[in-house]
């Protein structure tokens, strides 16, 4: 809304978010030991255990000067680092993509952008990037799945971008810029539905979210995700919110069915089918940077 953070509405606000709503909900059910569910595992079961809790904790806007967040983030670091410089599984010995790019967003915003752990993982998604631009999830071919790598570099500090890092991000943004943010073979249906938490699943909002954050609003192959954002829009102003991941309308339903042991538990702060306070304030930050690019204005966060 433009107010500055010495604003004493947004102080209030601020100072709110882990007393009352869903992060006073969330860091209600957190363990002594730092950990949600169970602390032996910090992933699993998904979606409920402490990496999946602590990605949610970062959107909703809290730092590490809260003292439960600094003490799991630190429990975070110890289990997920890796000798190969990203983050991974609690027990496994390497990396990645998903896990990197997803922790690294997380802990920025918690206020870590300066822990050697950040900047290793800040490193070595340039390092195993595609050199014709993106990220591929598994290490072979390529797909949508780079949006976590992107996300990582849309919340840190630009000062601390290299030149190698710049390239980096200019490579990954042409690489969903040449397909309009949704070409890429068949057509996927849950990527036109909108979803939170949105894990490590792709759809256009998220797209929208990312290369508008990282400056490329003007740039005009975003236009036909922002139509499809806009029309979305219901009567009253509001978004609604789809589905919740996993979206088992599309092509995740067979897989799940040949391994049930491995369906996610779903994880929701609002109702699919519903109004979203979470989507309508995505797609109006979308739009305000949109506006914001065309007056020449600076980006909002």
């Amino acid at each position: 809304m433009g107010r500055s953070e010495s604003n004493p509405e947004v102080r209030k606000a601020r100072a709110g978010i882990p007393r009352v709503g869903w992060a006073a909900d969330i860091l209600a059910k957190r363990r002594s030991d730092g950990s949600w569910e169970d602390g032996t595992r910090l992933y699993r079961p998904k979606y409920l255990s402490t990496h999946w809790m602590l990605l949610v904790l970062s959107d909703l806007g809290l730092t590490r000067k809260h003292p439960a967040i600094r003490e799991s983030c630190e429990l975070w670091i110890e289990r997920f680092a890796k000798p190969d410089g990203g983050f991974g599984l609690d027990g496994g010995s390497r990396s990645h993509l998903c896990l990197v790019g997803n922790t690294a967003r997380a802990l920025i915003r918690f206020g870590y952008s300066e822990h050697p752990a950040v900047i290793r993982a800040m490193e070595w998604l340039v390092k195993n990037a595609d050199p014709k631009g993106g990220w591929s999830c598994f290490g072979a071919g390529r797909n949508l799945d780079s949006w976590e790598g992107l996300s990582a570099f849309a919340v840190y500090p630009r000062r601390r971008w290299t030149p190698k890092m710049e390239e980096c991000v200019s490579k990954g943004a042409e690489f969903f810029l040449s397909r309009e943010l949704q070409h890429q073979g068949a057509r996927y249906a849950p990527w036109y539905r909108t979803h939170y938490p949105v894990h490590y699943y792709y759809d256009l909002l998220v797209g929208l979210d990312v290369l508008t954050s990282l400056g490329y609003s003007r740039d005009p192959r975003v236009s036909p995700a922002l139509a499809w954002m806009r029309g979305k829009r219901r009567a009253d102003g509001r978004w609604d919110l789809d589905a919740a991941h996993p979206d088992l309308l599309g092509g995740a339903a067979d897989w799940y069915r040949t391994h049930p042991t491995q369906r996610p538990v779903p994880f929701q702060l609002e109702a699919p089918g519903r109004a979203s306070k979470w989507i309508t304030l995505k797609a109006l930050v979308v739009e305000e940077r949109v506006k914001s690019s065309s007056r020449g204005a600076p980006l909002p966060p």
